[in-house]
């Protein structure tokens, strides 16, 4: 089938008259420059109910289908005057590994007048200090993005700065150690929701571990998700026979979905027959595929572990293969 051309899709657009038809989200991935110049021609005038109910479609989209990426798109609407437009731009780039977006990323943090939008540009410098720790980008970078969230993980903005705490979860810097602590013993349950999050990407499992597993007996259901995906995170084996005991009682869907898939990640003695055991019991079409999901993880998780005991064995010789 022929490819639509880009300039219907924008006549389709522009047709503010008839609703957008959803076949096209599509072409708006890896838009071309020239349709990308040809779209922002025609962005100034479309009703900003029409620009919304668009960029939320393609978030939904992006978030479906990790096929799609809508960088090109994403990027030019950084500087669009409307808060909610620069929001969901900043979703639409919740993968990207492009350093050149740093500084307007790092100036939206501090200086938008949309605090959501500060937000969310502290959620997506989250993926620059995760690249720069696995040494992916600079140092540089790397630097220039902490620097950014730990001004603000204090902001008076308390949304603010917990997603940038969130973020520093990946950073190795000694004063993310100090944020997560004073974050823990915090009253309001939403900084100790956070706190779980930079817990489990810290990759701390002794500083933390403690921690994580009080987190699973919280009424408040944000820090019991947060603590039970923190333990998949961590792939904390101390905290499996709690979570196998939480299946049976947990009330909650989204907390339980989280507690069958951080023993996925966890693994060990007992696991897969848990899992097995809910896929032979479950009459749930969803729930079934949510299962076997997981179970497919598990044997990812078990491979892993058995190829990290082999790595580890120092007493056998290592074996190098001939060359033919």
């Amino acid at each position: 089938m022929a490819e639509i051309p880009f300039s219907t899709v924008l006549a389709a657009l522009d047709n503010t008259e008839r609703p957008f038809p959803a076949k096209y989200l599509e072409r708006f991935s890896d838009l071309a420059p020239a349709d990308l110049k040809a779209l922002q021609a025609i962005w100034p005038r479309l009703p900003l109910p029409r620009k919304h109910l668009l960029l939320k479609k393609l978030v939904e989209t992006f978030e479906a289908e990790t096929i799609y990426s809508f960088e090109a798109l994403a990027a030019s609407l950084l500087d669009d005057e409307d808060g909610q437009v620069r929001i969901y731009a900043l979703r639409l780039l919740a993968e990207t590994a492009d350093v050149r977006l740093l500084p307007r990323l790092l100036q939206l943090l501090q200086t938008d007048p949309e605090p959501a939008s500060r937000a969310a540009a502290a959620t997506l410098l989250g993926q620059f200090v995760q690249l720069g720790e696995l040494e992916e980008i600079s140092a540089a970078h790397l630097d220039q993005a902490v620097t950014g969230l730990l001004k603000a993980a204090t902001d008076p903005d308390s949304h603010l700065a917990r997603a940038a705490l969130q973020s520093l979860g990946y950073a190795s810097r000694p004063e993310v150690e100090t944020l997560i602590e004073n974050a823990f013993q915090h009253h309001d349950p939403r900084w100790q929701a956070a706190a779980l999050v930079a817990a489990g990407r810290s990759a701390d499992v002794a500083r933390w571990q403690e921690a994580v597993i009080e987190g699973f007996s919280s009424e408040d259901q944000p820090v019991r998700l947060t603590a039970v995906q923190a333990a998949g995170d961590l792939s904390l084996k101390p905290a499996r026979q709690a979570l196998l005991n939480m299946i049976d009682d947990e009330e909650d869907d989204e907390v339980l979905q989280a507690i069958i898939w951080s023993l996925s990640l966890i693994g060990g003695e007992d696991v897969r027959e848990y899992l097995q055991t809910l896929i032979d019991d479950t009459d749930d079409d969803e729930m079934l595929e949510f299962l076997e999901e997981a179970l497919m993880n598990l044997s990812f998780t078990e491979d892993a572990e058995d190829f990290n005991l082999l790595a580890l064995d120092e007493d056998e010789p290592v074996v190098k293969k001939k060359k033919r």
